[in-house]
C-alpha cells in the first residue's frame, strides 16, 4: 500500500506568498495540498482554492480537509468537481463533512427540512451519480432532478472520501464513500474506526479500498496553542487533547507510523500556527516526512 503524505494549509497572511510554496512543492516532489473549509478565518475558500492550485501546479494533487456538503446544492457541487477534474485530471481529491467544525459557521450551511445526516446521504448520492452519468432523473426526500447532466463527466470517477469520528459518520463512510480522512483521534482510536467501516461496507454489499484511510494531523512546535487545544477539547470533549498533536518533526514521524501500523496510509501534516516562512515550512517537511513514504 502506498504511503503519501501532504501538507494541509493554514491561514494565511498578507505577506504569504502561495506562488512560492507552490513552487517549493512542486520542486520538492509534495504530494498534495489540502484546503480546510473555515468561513471566518484566513482560510481560503477551499473550492477557489482547488482551482488556483491546480492552474499553478503540474503535479501537486489539491484535496479539501473537509468541505462542508450538506447546505450546498449537490448539482452545484457535482459541477464544480467536475470542472475541476477536467481542468486537472486526477489531482482532485473531494472529502466532505456533514457540517462547520466551528459552530458559529453552521448557520452559513443551512439546511431545510429534515436531518442534516439524510440530507447528507441523500446529496452525497446525487453528487456520485452526477459526476458517473451524462444524464441523471433522481427523486428523493430532499432533492430531485429530472435528466439532468453537468456538461461532462471525469473519465476516471472521482474518490469521494468523508471526514468524521461518530459511529454514524463512520457508518456512512462504508455504505457510500471511498475513504475516510480522520482528525482529531488516536491510533487505537483510527483501527476501531476502520473496524466500524469495514462492517459497514460488508452490510452494503462493498468494500472500501485498504489504502483509503487517512488522517490529519496538526504538528506544533514548542508548546501546543491553546487555541488548538479549545478547538480539540470542543470537539472531543470527552478526552485529553495534548496527545492528538506531536511536537516537532521527531514526533510527528513517530506518530505517522504508530497510524501506518493500524492500516492508514494518507496524511495531511499541517502546522498547529502558521510558520514564519511557508516556503520554509515545505523544506523541513519534505525532509523530515517525504522519506516515511514508499
Amino acid at each position: 500500500m502506498k504511503v503519501r503524505i501532504g501538507l494541509g494549509l493554514g491561514p494565511l497572511r498578507p505577506d504569504d506568498d502561495l506562488d512560492a510554496l507552490l513552487a517549493a512543492m512542486e520542486q520538492r516532489g509534495v504530494d498534495s495540498l489540502w484546503l480546510s473549509e473555515a468561513v471566518t478565518t484566513p482560510l481560503l475558500d477551499p473550492v477557489v482554492a482547488m482551482a488556483y492550485v491546480a492552474a499553478r501546479t503540474q503535479s501537486v494533487k489539491v484535496g479539501t480537509s473537509v468541505m462542508v456538503l450538506p447546505g450546498r446544492h449537490p448539482v452545484l457541487v457535482a459541477k464544480q468537481l467536475a470542472s475541476l477534474a477536467r481542468l486537472a485530471p486526477r489531482r482532485i481529491l473531494p472529502v466532505f463533512g456533514l457540517q462547520a467544525a466551528r459552530a458559529h459557521e453552521r448557520a452559513f450551511f443551512p439546511v431545510d427540512g429534515g436531518s442534516r445526516a439524510a440530507v447528507f446521504d441523500e446529496a452525497l448520492v446525487l453528487v456520485r451519480r452526477l459526476l458517473t452519468e451524462e444524464r441523471v432523473t433522481f427523486k428523493g426526500n430532499f432533492y430531485s432532478v429530472t435528466d439532468v447532466g453537468v456538461g461532462f463527466v471525469p473519465a476516471r470517477p472521482l474518490d469521494i472520501w468523508l471526514g468524521g469520528t461518530a459511529e454514524g459518520a463512520l457508518r456512512r463512510i462504508g455504505r457510500l464513500a471511498d475513504g475516510w480522512l480522520a482528525s482529531f483521534v488516536t491510533p487505537d482510536e483510527a483501527a476501531a474506526g476502520i473496524d466500524v467501516i469495514k462492517q459497514s461496507a460488508a452490510e452494503a454489499g462493498r468494500s472500501i479500498e485498504e489504502d483509503h484511510y487517512g488522517v490529519t494531523i496538526p504538528v506544533a512546535f514548542g508548546d501546543v496553542p491553546e487555541s488548538l487545544l479549545a478547538f480539540a477539547r470542543a470537539r472531543r470533549p470527552d478526552r485529553d487533547p495534548a496527545p492528538l498533536f506531536p511536537v516537532g518533526w521527531d514526533a510527528a514521524a513517530q506518530l505517522v507510523q504508530r497510524f501506518v501500523s493500524v492500516g492508514f496510509t494518507k496524511f495531511v501534516i499541517r502546522p498547529a500556527l502558521p510558520p514564519d516562512s511557508w516556503t520554509d515550512f515545505v523544506g523541513e517537511f519534505a525532509d523530515h516526512m517525504l522519506p516515511l513514504q514508499n
